[in-house]
């Protein structure tokens, strides 16, 4: 569930978005029931009113069902809810929350354009923590303009005093259109080096593993038994739906992102919804099952992989990889495929872009 661009948005509009989103459901096709995973995210899902959240999670039902034990994540901003607020979202069905902290420095957070402070952290937290939502996920991000080695340091360890149940730590990504790539200027707000930004992430994956968090993807780690399921469905190259303003669904083989703006979404809505989009290809397919399986420290199952693409593209990758299993950057454990941890999930680009040209 995507609402791109509703952050400011009068309740009315939050309102109509809502009735838009329901509708939408309703006359999605159905491919796969009942859902296993449901994910509010993109935006500030966090303005939602529970009973608005108990509204799409009923449309959803209606038109898909909802499994047993399915895990219904929310992502929430800082500052953006009450305790009546998260409570409704706990009795709505809510079950696991993302909490976008960023950082627990008040310069750096206005430097990354967010709108909380460090005190709206630790008071979310402890709402979180008072409805006893189960599943509990906090979001860093390093490589900062002006972020230090000791900054970054403090906020790793005061993310493991939190002790949430998953924390997911992203580098800056600097992209043009957000409201940080028109705020960015490189001369007036310096990034870490690319030095610091690989100390970063080798300190990062070093105190949280060391806390008893087990690094499971690239970006993310968890208590045992705590993954993430629903972005496990993303990195394992499996079908999902998408619905909302800037949502994307890989269904049946075609992947479609729907409208981005209020107006050309609801335009798209009144015209019939239609997804208009072609088969993805077999072999973008595969570069896709490597990209996205690759970021798992599990990695891929190369007798599955084998059995979908051909063994002879199982032979192609390995001898392309050879110089890497070299390096020690990339393994194969019990037939599985995989990266290794730090270096070959530091280096994953340079692996990949490599493997990628070489399949071409």
């Amino acid at each position: 569930m995507v609402g791109d661009r509703l952050r400011g948005e009068t309740s009315v509009t939050i309102s109509q978005y809502v009735e838009a989103l329901c509708q939408e459901i309703a006359i999605a096709p159905v491919f796969h029931q009942p859902l296993k995973t449901i994910f509010f995210g993109g935006g500030t899902p966090s303005l939602l009113s529970a009973e608005q959240l108990e509204r799409i999670l009923a449309a959803i039902d209606k038109r898909f069902g909802i499994g047993s034990g399915v895990e219904i994540s929310m992502e929430v901003d800082p500052g953006t809810f009450d305790l009546a607020h998260i409570a409704g979202y706990r009795h709505a069905g809510v079950n696991r929350v993302s909490l976008g902290v960023q950082a627990f420095q008040e310069e750096l957070l206005k430097i990354a354009g967010r709108s909380h402070s460090v005190a709206d952290i630790f008071s979310s937290v402890e709402l979180i923590n008072q409805v006893e939502i189960p599943e509990f996920s906090i979001d860093l991000i390093s490589g900062l303009p002006h972020q230090s080695l000791e900054q970054w340091q403090e906020s790793l360890q005061k993310v493991v005093d939190i002790a949430p149940t998953h924390i997911s730590i992203y580098d800056l990504t600097i992209e043009p259109g957000t409201p940080f790539g028109r705020y960015y200027h490189p001369g007036d707000t310096p990034l870490p080096t690319d030095e610091t930004t690989v100390q970063m992430y080798q300190l990062g994956q070093q105190v949280l593993t060391n806390s008893g968090y087990q690094h499971y993807e690239i970006s993310n780690y968890a208590q045992p038994g705590h993954q993430c399921q629903h972005n496990r469905v993303y990195w394992q190259n499996l079908p999902y739906y998408g619905f909302g303003m800037g949502a994307a669904s890989y269904v049946q083989g075609k992947r479609f992102t729907r409208p981005r703006t209020t107006k050309t979404y609801y335009q798209w809505l009144e015209a019939g919804a239609v997804i208009d989009c072609e088969i993805t290809p077999p072999e973008e397919v595969l570069l896709e099952t490597l990209m996205l399986g690759l970021r798992l420290a599990e990695g891929i199952h190369l007798p599955t992989l084998a059995t979908q693409f051909g063994q002879h593209i199982v032979g192609e990758i390995q001898q392309h990889l050879q110089p890497y299993f070299q390096q020690s950057w990339v393994e194969i454990y019990q037939d599985r495929l995989h990266l290794t941890d730090p270096q070959g999930f530091l280096f994953s680009n340079v692996v990949l872009a490599d493997l990628f040209e070489k399949l071409a």
